[in-house]
């Protein structure tokens, strides 16, 4: 950390700008009040250093400043600007605007505070705005059909905004978020641009993969970044489609060749039960080419894919076989009927005859 970058203290309540060094160990933060802090470095947490921080001045600087505006100021005789031969016209300051600023670009970031320990470390989440104009913002979360303001402000030109420091057990809440944008400038005639409303579905797996936080340019720290509009456009989800993913893999697609659809889970029918392995060497015939991610993507298109064909049927049971593993496709599975199938009831099915690897839903 340096001077000017702002801070928040680990173990209580407070914080604010630095202002100084005391030796290696002792940073001096200056709090809301002016009080001047002494703190230890590894008891505080940089929350803003980013390359738009400004030094703020302390106390004996304000006053300083204040000790010069009471003094009066020298009188000059006024010379015309034709008689002085050094006169240079005043020019309103505006700030520096890129060319390709114009284009509106804005992103999503989410950094670990800890990527040393990834599994413990809670999260920060910035606002990015990489253009010239100006950014009335609003950053929300759905909780069911409902949403709440997680927060909003005004974001200058070409810089980052700090928006919240959430935890893991906070992850389901951001599952699903929205950002809504009102582009602008001050004092000067721009191009309109439309009002912007960007829904985003966070995949929370990712942030339990420390090589998902990539390397970028607005951080010094790698950082899992969501782009919300690209030179203008705002960006539309992708879905993966699981039947074309399996096809691509196969080597299905050559030339004229007729298509062939991608191969059934192997589903077990009961009298009102109906059972769907998803061990990922049941649904396909080889995963080469894919990673983890990929196939957790394939597994989740056949719950919705079996979800949506039964949906009709009230009070179908259905159970999907996942076995134990580390548990990432069990909760996967449970946040997806929970958000989007939010009126069926889903629970571990029978200990005795599946063990805790599967989970039965009951369609409502």
């Amino acid at each position: 950390m340096k001077i000017g970058d702002k801070v928040r203290f680990i173990y209580e309540t407070g914080g604010g700008v630095v202002t100084g060094f005391r030796g290696k160990d002792i940073v001096l933060v200056e709090d809301a009040d002016g009080f001047e802090i002494p703190m230890n470095v590894r008891e505080c947490v940089a929350v803003d250093t980013n390359e738009y921080n400004f030094e703020k001045k302390t106390s004996a600087q304000k006053a300083k400043d204040e000790e010069v505006k009471r003094r009066p100021e020298p009188v000059q005789a006024k010379v015309l600007p034709e008689e002085d031969e050094s006169f240079e016209p005043i020019v309103s300051y505006r700030p520096m605007e890129r060319p390709e600023g114009e284009r509106l670009n804005v992103l999503l970031a989410f950094l670990p505070m800890d990527e040393k320990s990834l599994s413990n470390s809670r999260f920060e989440a910035y606002l990015i705005n990489d253009s010239n104009y100006m950014l009335y913002f609003t950053y929300l979360s759905a909780s069911g059909r409902s949403w709440a303001v997680r927060a909003n402000g005004v974001l200058e030109p070409n810089s980052k905004m700090f928006l919240e420091e959430f935890g893991r057990e906070e992850l389901n809440d951001i599952e699903h978020v929205c950002v809504q944008l009102l582009p602008f400038k001050e004092k000067k005639p721009f191009a309109l641009k439309p009002a912007m409303n960007i829904e985003r579905r966070i995949d929370t797996v990712k942030f339990y993969k420390l090589h998902l936080f990539r390397e970028n340019p607005f951080f010094d720290e790698g950082a899992l970044i969501y782009e919300l509009v690209v030179d203008d456009k705002p960006t539309k989800e992708v879905f993966t489609d699981a039947e074309e993913i399996q096809q691509v893999i196969l080597g299905k697609k050559k030339g004229d060749e007729p298509q062939k659809s991608a191969p059934r889970p192997k589903i077990t029918k009961g009298s009102d039960i109906l059972e769907v392995d998803l061990h990922i060497d049941e649904l396909l015939e080889t995963t080469a080419g894919m990673n983890s991610f990929d196939m957790l993507n394939y597994q989740l298109d056949v719950v919705r894919r079996t979800m949506d064909e039964n949906l009709k049927y009230k009070g179908k049971k259905i159970v999907f076989i996942h076995g134990k593993g580390e548990g990432v496709l069990r909760n996967a599975i449970s946040q997806e009927i929970r958000r989007k199938y939010p009126r069926c009831l889903s629970q571990d099915a029978s200990f005795q005859k599946y063990g805790f690897g599967a989970t039965m839903v009951i369609i409502k």
